[in-house]
């Protein structure tokens, strides 16, 4: 479990907001003792930041008790120093450089003839703004420079900057401020508001990442509904969040990635964070690191002798890149980009037309493209492997008429039927490829796809995230896969706690 605080200089400076134990003022958290082992996290709403005041010393006494705390002391340094915010905003959406314009034109008493000022003062809290135009901005000030409340001057001299920025206090904000930052920090962190007689007690908190407007989730609603019975039940809150709760992940014990994931993406750098503050992380940035590239996969699967079907990595600069395909791998050839997902950047080419349209097509998205041999099967096996054992099997069997088992269609996706099996039925030579690959990988949760064509098993790929659907790949556990993901959870997370 996590506790948060918020630190004010005074009582009356929460006088506005709904009351709450969680709120100290700073003499309070001067002396304050945290028991247990519960992680403590932060919010520091001192109205002074400058260098030895009680806004400073509040999260220097955090930073030096282990708790986690918002601004930290390098963010109130950071904001001390112009250079690092003094920042052109010529390349920002032109609709922020158009408010900023409209906004530094309004008649202000005590500025030129034309009563126009060219400086604009606004605030942010917790990364959200008043003006919708400038939500880009507060978001990334706020990933850059967390801090709850932050005072920004932008100045146009030749183009947009910002010429100031620093820490506010509630007690500084108007009453109409003061309902954006109350909307703000319940967003941030829902905690504060809970009455503590209704807040039920959990032996530990586990993040779960999604976009609930992902097209294709690696878990639907119904799916990750049990995953939240199935942690209560084994006394872990399971709570979704989203990619704007980034500032949010200290308040957690574990963090379960559902959504899909890429290296040049936000989730990796959940990952990343989440692995720096301790959590336990499924999936771990390494993971992500090593299945979402599959020039890497290919090469590390190669080198330590897993199975997989005879491949190729081509170089766009290749000259013979045609010839060589075709003498080792002949056709029909599949070429595919080293990030694709769901069936997506991946082409069967059948003559050397259709690959030398291919690969120019797929040399426009990657410097790399992986060619490999084509292996006809009716269907893929699925092997979803977790802390170095196989716990699902499936059979993703190839859309009608098509050799994936997606088709990606100008307004929709088709995907083949599957047949969920138990492990024990599946051929025990795919298993322990399936077992081999994910040793290479980590000991997280991992979907091994594989082909098998009499007693030839190859290993296709290692997903990182792994697809679990309600009534797919639980279709033979049912609730129990959902309590062996939370159990290994909480094994970790209890391990953590007790190292």
């Amino acid at each position: 479990m996590s506790r948060l605080l918020i630190v004010v200089d005074r009582a009356t400076d929460w006088a506005p907001y709904y009351p709450s134990e969680d709120v100290l003022t700073f003499e309070q958290y001067l002396h304050f003792t945290s028991s247990g082992t519960a992680r403590v996290r932060v919010i520091n709403l001192c109205q002074s930041a400058r260098y030895l005041s009680q806004g400073y010393y509040c999260s220097l006494l955090a930073e030096a008790r282990g708790h986690n705390v918002v601004p930290s002391v390098m963010t109130l340094n950071d904001l001390s120093r112009k250079g690092l915010f003094s920042l052109e905003l010529t390349e920002l959406d032109p609709s922020v450089i158009q408010w900023l314009e409209e906004s530094g034109a309004r008649v202000r008493p005590g500025h030129d003839d034309s009563g126009a000022t060219h400086e604009v003062r606004v605030r942010t809290y917790f990364g959200q703004v008043q003006h919708p135009e400038l939500k880009p901005v507060a978001r990334a000030l706020f990933e850059h420079f967390p801090c709850p409340v932050l005072e920004v001057v932008f100045k146009r001299r030749k183009a947009w900057q910002i010429e100031s920025m620093r820490p506010a206090s509630p007690a500084d904000l108007s009453e109409s401020e003061q309902d954006v930052f109350a909307a703000a920090l319940d967003r941030f962190s829902t905690i504060v508001w809970r009455k503590p007689r209704t807040r039920r007690r959990y032996r530990f908190d586990l993040a779960m990442l999604v976009n609930p407007d992902e097209a294709m989730p690696p878990s639907d609603e119904a799916a990750l509904k049990r995953f939240e019975k199935a942690g209560r039940k084994l006394g872990i809150n399971v709570e979704r969040i989203t990619r704007r709760d980034y500032m949010r992940l200290p308040e957690y014990d574990g963090l379960f990635i559902r959504e899909t994931t890429a290296i040049d993406h936000h989730t990796y750098r959940f990952a990343r964070k989440a692995e720096a503050e301790g959590l336990v992380v499924i999936d771990d940035p390494v993971s992500i690191l090593r299945c979402t590239n599959k020039v890497f996969l290919a090469d590390l699967l190669k080198n330590n002798k897993v199975p997989t079907p005879r491949t190729l990595i081509i170089s766009k600069d290749q000259k013979d890149a045609v010839d060589r395909i075709v003498s080792e791998l002949g056709f029909p050839v599949v070429i595919k980009i080293p990030d694709g997902a769901f069936s997506r950047g991946v082409t069967k080419a059948k003559d050397e037309k259709e690959l030398k349209a291919g690969l120019r097509d797929l040399f426009r998205q990657s410097a790399l493209v992986l060619a490999q041999e084509y292996l006809y099967t009716d269907y893929d096996w699925r092997i979803g492997v977790l802390g170095g054992r196989a716990i699902y099997a499936c059979k993703y069997m190839m859309v009608k008429g098509h050799w994936q088992i997606y088709q990606h269609g100008e307004s929709r996706v088709e995907s083949g039927g599957f047949e969920t099996l138990p492990t024990f039925e599946v051929p025990r030579n795919v298993i322990q490829a399936s077992l081999n690959a994910t040793r290479l990988i980590g000991n997280g949760l991992y979907g091994v796809d594989l082909k098998q064509s009499g007693n030839r098993v190859a290993v296709i790929e290692v997903n990182d995230n792994p697809s679990i659907d309600s009534g797919v790949e639980d279709k033979f556990l049912g609730g129990e896969l959902y309590t062996l993901v939370m159990q290994e959870f909480l094994s970790r997370m209890e391990a953590k706690r007790r190292a």
